[in-house]
């Protein structure tokens, strides 16, 4: 199956046309090819549709942990040896984890691509977890999380929010995992994983560059058709129960400031063609956020002077329901109460006056200079399409993206607000600054780079 649009997405950047090819393997892979042909070379990235809301209890962590678990070795190539082989071909390579997808990526020279795929065909059928270098990795990632999450105060208030604001979902655990199931984790766990989701059938191939469409897809026929197609586990729908009234929690942990973090219960975007609300609140978000001129750093930083930064996000793009959310650091001397009443009263202001014709011209402006500067990063080209279509979205809807995005009103914005930014879809998490202790000196885990 194959469908290639000539798109007039014009690129700031000498002001490219690329054409978009869009083709199904017979086992089941799909290869999304975006030509760019400013510079030779290329990204490649393999995207498999299994993150951390595909986990069960017990295991949460699993599919960051196979995604380490991934540079380990195949039976053909030795543990260390995929990054090696990359780099010496003048490449660079990683991977990331997200509660919707796991996914790896090497940017190279684009007569290298062959290699690229040929590593990657490799290592998603004939991965080797041994139990000697799980023991050793799994050390590595339970330190990455005491870094990143348990040495970082905001971080906890943003992990245990989480698990406040969604009650049924399984985006309320950590995409890290939490660290009891890290430390009974064993490497038939990370077997279980990749035996269950590593499948063609279960992934994308994304290419963007100076490459040609049918050499891509000859390519990945190459490395990729012969891999059998796997019957894919139940995918149960698990949809978050509404929220029946606000939710507040305190988090006390040793900290220097005071934090507030506020979410919200949101839509995302289902049905790209009709649907009209995700568009309207990024651009509240834009209102909100982004720049000194936006209304929280305008109204909270420098006039009242109630918060020394204030912000606001949202995504509609994903597998499960959405938040909008905003936090903030009150200013030296400035209770939290102070600063949730003076962000309370810029969403009033808002809900109640909306806005004007001109703050919707700047901020859209805005938004969408962002949005289309952005795709001047080859990276980045890819990885919009990448996400798009693992959470279940047609290419399409991101090359429409800046059209559905202009198209929003001030009337629409407002209705947003009214609608969504409401008492009873809130979850609401503030941290208590501890006394800040001496840190305990932790010994070093080899590849794991500390911040002291």
């Amino acid at each position: 199956m194959r469908s290639l649009w000539a798109i007039g997405l014009a690129l700031l950047a000498g002001g490219a046309h690329a054409a978009l090819t869009d083709v199904t393997l017979d086992n089941g892979l799909r290869v999304i090819v975006k030509e760019d042909r400013r510079a030779p070379v290329m990204v490649s990235q393999v995207w498999y549709r299994a993150g951390a809301m595909d986990e069960v209890n017990g295991t949460t962590g699993v599919a960051h942990v196979l995604e380490h678990m991934m540079f380990k070795g195949t039976r053909d190539v030795p543990p260390g040896e995929f990054s090696k082989r990359i780099a010496a071909a003048g490449g660079r390579e990683n991977a990331f984890t997200s509660r919707d997808y796991t996914a790896y990526f090497q940017q190279m020279q684009k007569d290298r691509l062959e290699l690229s795929m040929e590593l990657e065909a490799d290592r998603m059928a004939n991965l080797v977890v041994s139990d000697e270098l799980f023991a050793k990795e799994i050390q590595v990632v339970m330190e990455e999380r005491r870094l990143r999450t348990d040495d970082q105060p905001q971080s906890v208030v943003y992990e245990r929010l989480m698990a406040t604001a969604y009650q049924a979902h399984p985006y309320r655990r950590p995409i890290i995992g939490w660290m009891d199931d890290l430390a009974n984790m064993t490497a038939q766990d990370a077997r279980d994983w990749y035996a269950r989701w590593y499948a063609p059938n279960n992934a994308t191939l994304v290419v963007a560059g100076d490459v040609d469409p049918d050499e891509v897809i000859a390519l990945a026929r190459k490395h990729f058709g012969a891999l059998p197609a796997r019957a894919l586990p139940e995918r149960k729908p698990q949809t978050e129960p509404v929220q029946l009234g606000e939710k507040r929690l305190v988090v006390k942990a040793p900290a220097q400031l005071p934090y507030l973090l506020m979410a919200w219960q949101a839509p995302t975007l289902v049905d790209w063609e009709r649907d009209t609300e995700p568009y309207a609140l990024q651009i509240l978000a834009g209102v909100l956020s982004g720049n000194d001129s936006a209304r929280l750093q305008k109204t909270l930083v420098k006039t009242a002077q109630v918060a020394v930064n204030a912000s606001a996000g949202y995504d509609g793009v994903t597998r499960g329901p959405g938040l909008f959310m905003i936090d903030a650091t009150p200013a030296p001397g400035k209770p939290v109460a102070a600063l949730e009443k003076a962000i309370r009263d810029e969403l009033a202001r808002i809900q109640r006056d909306g806005i004007s014709e001109a703050e919707l011209a700047r901020v859209k402006a805005q938004v969408i200079a962002a949005d289309v500067y952005q795709r001047d990063s080859l990276f980045y080209q890819a990885m919009q399409l990448g996400k798009y279509v693992t959470t279940g979205l047609p290419p399409e809807a991101l090359l429409r993206r800046v059209d559905k995005l202009r198209a929003v009103t001030a009337a629409e914005v407002q209705a947003v607000a009214k609608k969504w930014l409401q008492d009873d879809r809130l979850s609401l998490a503030e941290l208590e600054p501890q006394a800040l202790g001496p840190q305990a000196k932790r010994a070093a885990v080899p590849g794991v780079r500390h911040a002291n």
